[in-house]
């Protein structure tokens, strides 16, 4: 098992090679202070991984401002050097992403204080992240990399905020406390909200996310605070599953099959519900920026449909680099013209009396009957604004429901909407795909693993 996850000797000399080039280059311009640091100076990165973190370490004097200008600085010229193909991106503050001889590298300024307990921002913790995790992992590093892949391959790897799941550093951390990879599993099998984990005994803080696992460089800051409820029971469910029936597509897992346009087409005429789609051009930000926006976004929407009629099954958004998705599954998307508004009691005077001066008039209101009472309560039969959901979306009430601020700049320039299969484009087919056929990973698995024994 482990001989498909670990890292080839080549793919090892490789990546460090890279590494130690660029470190040599950041310590011969004298600036600042060079440190590898993630899954790859820590010697926990799986086969596959191109991704390489290089941190510039400044004097904790420099003025915030200027470590952004002269850590962006030799960033660049760095990148420049090596490769001359990169970009600047976003996150507490600035940093540089390249692609250099093949891997994704990330030259993140940052200072070099003396301990977690001096940060002066998010990213000064990391390298203590790494000191830590180094000096304990070494019995545990193919624990580690059986983690890593078995999370990966259930989909719930990954601390960005489009996955919600379990990140390289708390897979570590999660191994070193339980001592192993099947030891965790045991443990996680009896998981249930409010799993409290603390190495070092040190919380200074009480946190409300599901799973906390105490930062042991950081008492206030929950590690496992990215993790959802979802991607916890998830993880639940395939501990549990791997301990019943332990086999390699816990690891290496069938994939999810994409519907092509006339399977598509063929699951949702046999769900016969309404698929609706809402396309935008994807905000220039990170996506620890623009995700929790759509789905901020994707909630208001949703409440829009329900405030009139429309009820939602399930809505889900998708981020992608030029393109973004906000998608729908309606149970009803055509309604009657009249819908029934329900007023106070009768033996409420005041607003009994306001009720019914407010819908006095027929004809100027646009209802069609009443105010009458029903069971005691004053009831009036009203005029929809909209019998038809694509009206709704399609109208400035979509624009007016509280949008992320970035999602709204870009609807405004960019919105679409799309009905049935229309919704089906090949960019977006495989989240599409996943959308229809909804299952958890442990479920996809089992019935894998049936079918492969029916055979």
């Amino acid at each position: 098992m482990l001989a498909g996850i670990r890292p080839a000797e080549d793919e090892a000399r490789h990546i460090h090679e890279v590494a130690e080039r660029i470190l040599s280059r950041v310590e011969s311009s004298g600036k600042a202070t060079a440190m590898m640091v993630g899954s790859v100076a820590r010697g926990t990165w799986i086969h596959g991984d191109r991704d390489l973190d290089i941190f510039l370490l400044f004097d904790p004097s420099l003025p915030r401002e200027e470590l952004e200008i002269q850590g962006l600085s030799l960033a660049r010229e760095i990148a420049h050097a090596e490769s001359g193909r990169f970009r600047e991106k976003y996150a507490e503050h600035p940093y540089i992403n390249a692609s250099i001889d093949g891997l994704d590298v990330d030259l993140v300024p940052c200072y070099q204080v003396e301990s977690a307990a001096c940060i002066q921002s998010a990213v000064d913790r990391t390298p203590f992240h790494t000191r830590y995790i180094r000096e304990r992992i070494s019995p545990f590093v193919d624990d580690v990399l059986l983690l890593k892949q078995f999370a990966k391959a259930g989909g719930i790897y990954g601390s960005d905020q489009m996955t919600e799941g379990f990140a390289g550093y708390l897979c570590e951390l999660l191994v070193l406390h339980y001592g192993g990879f099947l030891p965790l599993l045991e443990a996680a099998s009896h998981w249930r909200p409010g799993v409290l984990i603390d190495p070092e005994g040190h919380r200074s803080r009480d946190f409300s996310e599901p799973l906390v696992v105490v930062d042991p460089v950081d008492p206030g800051r929950n590690v496992s605070a990215s993790v959802s409820l979802t991607r916890m029971c998830e993880f639940i469910e395939l501990a549990r599953g791997y301990l019943e029936h332990p086999s390699r597509e816990f690891f290496f897992p069938p994939p999810c099959p994409v519907l092509s346009l006339d399977e598509a087409a063929d699951h949702l005429a046999r769900r016969e519900t309404f698929l609706y789609a809402i396309t935008l051009q994807t905000p220039p930000y990170i996506e620890d920026i623009v995700v929790p926006q759509l789905r901020k976004s994707l909630d208001a929407l949703q409440a829009l449909l329900d405030r009139h009629g429309f009820l939602v099954n399930r809505a889900d958004c998708e981020m992608h680099e030029e393109q973004s998705m906000l998608l729908f599954e309606l149970l009803v998307d055509e309604l009657p013209a009249v819908r029934r508004h329900t007023g106070p009691p009768v033996w409420n005077r005041v607003n009994a009396g306001k009720f019914t001066a407010k819908y006095l008039d027929a004809d100027e209101r646009g209802f069609f009957t009443g105010p009458f009472i029903d069971e005691g309560v004053y009831v009036v039969e009203i005029r929809r604004p909209y019998t038809r959901a694509i009206d709704l979306l399609r109208s400035d009430q979509v624009l007016q429901v509280a949008l992320g601020k970035h999602v709204k700049q870009s609807m405004e320039r960019s919105l679409q909407v799309f009905r049935g299969i229309e919704c089906y484009q090949e960019e977006f087919a495989p989240f599409i795909s996943g959308f229809l056929q909804k299952t958890s990973p442990m479920m996809r698995i089992e019935r894998s693993r049936r079918d492969h024994a029916a055979k």
